[in-house]
């Protein structure tokens, strides 16, 4: 298991014997402090939680990867085959546990890094952490995740309903809401299979809010995995990918629009390039075909305890589940460096780092249609690389 106990400093400050720190015990994280170790340069990794994978331990109890089983292993390790094809979210926590293990990464849990600025002698970075921590490191990795801080529109008269009311990073399974009327928001992946979970565990009524429509696909056709194709279109022209992507869709998924889920008007990739991500169909498509999930308009706010939608309809579920997605939370952390573009992601990622920010990498904070755990573990290599070549004489190395 990960050494919680281990220092978080190296014995010496010199310029030459300091480590890489890693912001964050995700699977990018510990992918990037293997790989160093893996070169023989000392990685530290620091993580606010008391356990690695953290995030991973909060998402709802049904989740499973969209991913294959072999795609979606770290460098270095396995999924075991008894994961199945599609790994499930205890599966996957177990697995960062024994990465952690197997390769003997040096993992300091409790210890959160609110701010990273350059070093005063300009040689690496200080990194100010809880407990009044200041850490010294030759280079920076900076792997907090992509979902790290839950995301609510500011809709307007919000504190008048008095429903309940969440974020879908609260909700864990359909238990609570058997028999009641629910409202989710949102429908990218998350949205969609908490929509069909709550169907399955018995909600009286579940109703689906859409503002845009989704490309959407399936987990695999004839056995063939959706996630392969993303690797194959993933350096080819985004104007081709929608080419070919439009009709495959349109065999492999049915029109929805009679029940409110018209096909989507932008390409595949173009809008997956914007973030928007297709939905991978885990049985949504069925249950609005059935009218158990019901397709509703946009929230446009709320009013009198009521929710108010685009086409002027109010309701009154009993519950709404915001599905809303997150914000990446960089901005007190690194934002005084310059190093975020406008909507808050980093301006440089994987090898590259900022202009102005050599040795300061971000890895973890974009969701490809080739599968992030993929390009995670493709990433870590590469900033491992990077760092061996551009910081290597300034990290210390370990013993051996």
């Amino acid at each position: 298991m990960a050494d919680s106990t281990a220092s978080a400093q190296p014995p010496s400050a010199h310029p030459a014997d300091r480590p890489v720190y890693v912001i964050g015990a995700g699977p990018g994280g510990l992918a990037v402090a293997q790989a160093l170790r893996a070169r023989g340069l000392r990685a530290v990794v620091l993580e606010r939680a008391d356990h690695v994978g953290a995030s991973w331990r909060r998402h709802y109890d049904r989740l499973r990867l969209h991913t294959t089983r072999r795609l979606s292993a770290l460098p270095g390790l396995k999924m075991p085959r008894r994961f199945g094809r599609w790994p499930a979210r205890d599966d996957v926590v177990r697995y960062l546990e024994k990465y952690a293990d197997v390769h003997k990464l040096e993992i300091v849990t409790g210890v959160e890094v609110f701010r990273v600025e350059r070093s005063p002698d300009g040689s690496g970075w200080t990194l100010h952490a809880s407990g009044g921590r200041e850490l010294t490191g030759a280079a920076v990795v900076v792997a907090t995740g992509y979902n790290h801080t839950p995301r609510v529109p500011d809709w307007p008269g919000r504190s008048t309903f008095t429903g309940e009311f969440r974020h879908a990073a609260e909700y864990r399974n359909a238990a609570p809401y058997a028999g009641r009327d629910v409202l989710v928001v949102g429908v990218g992946n998350t949205g969609a299979e908490i929509a069909v979970d709550l169907v399955e565990g018995g909600a009286a009524r579940v109703r689906l809010s859409v503002r845009t429509a989704p490309h959407i696909v399936r987990r695999s056709t004839a056995g063939w995995p959706t996630q392969y194709n993303g690797v194959l279109a993933r350096h080819l022209p985004a104007g081709l990918v929608d080419r070919l992507a439009r009709p495959l869709t349109r065999i492999s998924t049915p029109d929805l629009s009679a029940h409110g889920l018209p096909r989507p008007e932008g390409g595949l990739l173009t809008r997956a390039a914007e973030g928007a991500i297709p939905v991978q169909d885990v049985g949504l498509i069925d249950a609005v075909r059935r009218g158990r999930v019901e397709v509703v308009a946009a929230v446009e706010g709320f009013e009198d305890g009521k929710v108010l939608l685009a086409d002027g309809t109010r309701t009154a579920p009993d519950a709404v589940i915001a599905a809303t997605g997150y914000l990446r939370g960089l901005e007190g952390l690194v934002g005084h460096l310059g190093v975020l573009d406008p909507r808050g992601r980093p301006s440089a990622r994987g090898a590259r780092t900022p202009p102005d920010a050599p040795g300061l990498y971000f890895t973890g904070f974009t969701n490809p249609i080739s599968g992030m755990l993929r390009e995670l573990a493709i990433d870590a290599s590469r900033i491992a690389g990077a760092v061996a070549k551009r910081q290597a004489g300034r990290v210390s190395r370990l013993p051996g």
